[in-house]
């Protein structure tokens, strides 16, 4: 078994034996390190709220009644004192803050900013609150010339200035708020009488920007698919300001995908929006300069469905129909916005990416496939010269549990495969080990690519808790051509990071992306990992070549990282042009 000196190393065996299946796989305790180190996890009280004026003391007690007599009783997935515990529980902002290299090397690659968002409530509300209802904060380590330099900052919404002001959560939890008609509608009615009295400026929205980060025209925006994205700036000593809310001069309306993206060789973002009324889907696109072109309504999609990501090819843009949606009657119906029908079969849409209405849309039924996140795909052709369309993605089993008990959700990457010529869809199972998070090498959007690293879940994960990953892996779908093999088969690397240690999304940054003539494998998978057991974060650089993704660099950071949601790397010549 291969080694990292100066690592406690943990045969892969005997820790997780027949729980996932690999070529190659290495576990290790990734804080074997140090051990004179000393670390002391943020758990800061809440600030206090000041002296109530007369309106908010009558706010503050209506909003108690309707916790008290209205809510049902607290599910396990919305009880903040159960959920938002460990480290789901939120942390304060840190300004700035050198970090130590505590093993290895941080390459000369990578020098720029590797950035990630997540929930982390501002302040934790009495009655029900989902982890994904948190405010959007992100963890940010800046490297330059082997250095590295941490920070973490609220993303500074409109609903995180306006409650800072208050010292008190007024904005009704989107997700967590929305469990039966009587509370709903009278949150609601609370919530208007504030933005009537003018209390709330509601024409800034009430998005917690919590989801992920993108770069395109130039600027990093936070984004959350509830409302408008968020400009942010790295600074050069690392530090991150929030700028503005962009509707990028009025041509935004409303809200967008939290995942755009973005073609490595035009520049150019392709997103969408849903809603839960008619049109249901709206698909636009932002030309390199981050101009926002014409909408795009999808007025086929009869029904509103969750649709959280998408994907291009050189030639097109693929949406999802999927079995969960959100719809106002859902709450009259069976108390809940979010619902799954089970009784509609998922649908792939292909639209030409420059499109300028839907009339070229085609459908294609898909049963049982309900995606989240899109790895990737690109086109092809067959031999009598008609179009061909690939996509890869983790399918999600289980929808009924999504966001109560997302411990019991599994999922199976997946290959499909769409003729237009024949209307024939096939797929192929690449693996049923329940990974999330995938990620390619960013240069191949659009196009073929070979491997995929995806994210691990832990496989007896803790009851309605958000799942934790405890490894990441590496897939090579090419070999997917090669006739059948069973889907472990083509998982050809992998890492656990050790015993009681979880990580996140990896995210690929290549060693020369100028280099057109490297190989697609050729960088490192970058992530922060937590030990529960020191209470220590660490960020952690691994070869996205090696065989068993060895680490190359670990740097102990100054404060807790709470498990989060999506991220990227950027480079410095980037960032002195934002």
């Amino acid at each position: 078994m291969n080694t990292i000196p100066g690592l406690m190393h943990i045969p892969f065996n005997s820790l997780a034996k027949n729980t996932f299946k690999s070529q190659t796989t290495l576990t290790t305790s990734v804080f074997g390190l140090n051990e004179g180190l000393h670390f002391t996890t943020n758990n800061e009280s809440q600030p206090t709220l000041p002296k109530h004026s007369l309106l908010e003391t009558i706010f503050t007690t209506l909003d108690s009644a309707i916790i008290k007599f209205l809510d049902p009783p607290l599910h396990l997935s919305v009880d903040p004192c159960y959920t938002l515990t460990g480290n789901f529980a939120p942390v304060d902002e840190m300004s700035p803050t050198e970090c130590e290299v505590v093993y290895g090397f941080l390459p000369q690659c990578l020098d720029g900013v590797y950035i990630r968002n997540g929930p982390n409530p501002q302040f934790i509300r009495s009655g029900p609150q989902h982890y994904l209802d948190g405010d959007g904060m992100v963890h940010a380590i800046k490297i330059s010339q082997g250095r590295a330099t941490f920070c973490s900052r609220y993303v500074k919404t409109n609903k995180y200035l306006f409650e800072n002001q208050l010292k008190s959560s007024i904005v009704p939890n989107v997700i967590g708020g929305m469990k039966g008609l009587a509370p709903f509608v009278a949150r609601a009615a609370l919530f208007c009488a504030r933005i009537v009295l003018g209390q709330y400026d509601i024409g800034k929205g009430i998005g917690v920007a919590n989801t992920n980060v993108a770069f395109f025209g130039g600027r990093l925006y936070a984004l959350c698919e509830s409302d408008l994205p968020y400009a942010l700036k790295v600074k050069h000593n690392g530090d991150i300001v929030t700028l503005d809310q962009q509707d990028f001069k009025g041509k935004l309306s409303m809200n967008m995908t939290a995942h755009p993206k973005i073609d490595p060789d035009t520049k150019e973002a392709f997103a969408f929006r849903y809603w839960a009324t008619y049109p249901h889907m709206t698909y636009f696109r932002f030309d390199a300069k981050g101009n926002k072109q014409k909408d795009v309504p999808i007025f086929s999609m009869k029904e509103p469905s969750l649709t959280h990501d998408l994907a291009i090819t050189q030639k097109y843009a693929i949406i999802c129909d999927i079995q969960l949606g959100a719809h106002p009657m859902n709450l009259i119906h069976n108390g809940s916005l979010v619902s799954v029908d089970k009784t509609k079969v998922p649908r792939i849409g292909v639209l030409p990416r420059y499109a300028t209405d839907e009339s070229d849309i085609k459908w294609f039924q898909v049963p049982g496939f309900n995606v989240f996140h899109m790895v990737n795909a690109w086109d092809e052709s067959d031999e009598y010269g008609n179009d061909v369309l690939v996509l890869v993605a983790p399918n999600i089993f289980s929808l009924e549990h999504f966001l109560e008990r997302v411990d019991l959700i599994q999922a199976s990457m997946e290959k499909v495969t769409i003729n237009f010529g024949t209307g024939v869809v096939s797929r192929k199972t690449l693996s049923t080990d329940n990974m999330e998070f995938p990620v390619i090498n960013p240069a191949y959007i659009a196009k073929k690519n070979k491997y995929v690293y995806a994210a691990i879940c832990e496989k007896t994960p803790i009851k309605a808790k958000m799942m934790r990953t405890i490894g990441v892996a590496k897939l090579d779908i090419a070999t997917s051509e090669e006739g059948n093999k069973e889907p472990h088969k083509y998982t050809v690397a992998s890492r656990m990071y050790g015993d009681n240690c979880f990580g996140g999304e990896p995210f690929f940054v290549a060693r020369d992306p100028e280099d057109t003539n490297l190989e697609e494998d050729d960088g490192y998978l970058v992530t922060y990992v937590h030990d529960e057991s020191s209470g220590e974060s660490r960020f952690l650089v691994m070869d996205a070549r090696s065989p068993t993704l060895e680490v190359v660099a670990a740097v102990k950071l100054p404060q807790r990282v709470p498990y989060g949601l999506h991220g990227l790397f950027i480079k410095e010549k980037y960032l002195s042009s934002m």
